[in-house]
This record gives C-alpha cells, sequence and structure tokens, in this order.
C-alpha cells in the first residue's frame, strides 16, 4: 500500500513538473500537456505490463507513479470546455488523438516490452 501513495505523490510532481514545461514552450489553448502526459503514460503502462513486473514493483510503478502522472479527470474537464467553448475541431481532434495516440503508444509500449523475449 505505501508504494501505492508513495509512486503517486511522485507521478503527481512529476505531471507538475512536465505540465509546466510543456506550457511554458508550447503556448496556445491547445491542451498539449495532457495530451502528450497521458500518451506517455499509456506507452509505459503498456511496456511495465508486457515486461509483467513483480507486484511490488507494479503498485510503486503502474498503480502508484503512472496513476499519479496521468490524468483522465483533466482530459475530461478540458474536453467539456472546449465543447463550451464552441471550439468544436479542437475538442474532436483531442478526444480523437488521445484515444487514438494512447492505444498505439499503449500497444508499442507493449511491443517494445515484450521485444527480446
Amino acid at each position: 500500500m505505501v508504494q501505492v501513495g508513495v509512486g503517486a505523490g511522485l507521478g503527481a510532481i512529476m505531471r507538475y513538473l512536465m505540465t509546466s514545461l510543456i506550457k511554458r514552450k508550447i503556448r496556445g489553448n491547445f491542451p498539449v500537456a495532457t495530451l502528450v502526459i497521458n500518451i506517455m503514460g499509456a506507452f509505459f503502462l503498456g511496456y511495465l505490463k508486457a515486461k509483467n513486473i513483480p507486484s511490488e514493483a507494479d503498485l510503486l510503478l503502474a498503480t502508484g507513479f503512472l496513476g499519479g502522472f496521468t490524468t483522465f479527470s483533466t482530459f475530461q474537464v478540458e474536453s467539456v470546455s472546449l465543447f463550451d467553448e464552441k471550439r468544436c475541431v479542437h475538442l474532436a481532434s483531442y478526444v480523437l488523438m488521445t484515444y487514438l495516440c494512447g492505444l498505439i503508444a499503449a500497444y508499442l509500449g507493449m511491443v517494445l516490452g515484450n521485444f527480446g523475449r
């Protein structure tokens, strides 16, 4: 249980730092930071699951760190905001990229994780 808490705290800190960095580098009103972070999380979770790591490491890294790092709720709120602002093209792009790129990233992570097995 401690592993989940430690991992989640570290993941949340990393998400905050990456969000700040991405927003400084990429200006605009498209939620690039959340998109990048969630796709990265999908890739790394796919990789870890393919590696079949021990349960203690899984709790720390997959459930904890990646659970704290990625953020489905922020994706949902940003999507609703885009809808409320009538930015339909941005909304459609964001939702499609999040799901499609997330699936591709998870798949590639699993392929890489299985490489050499």
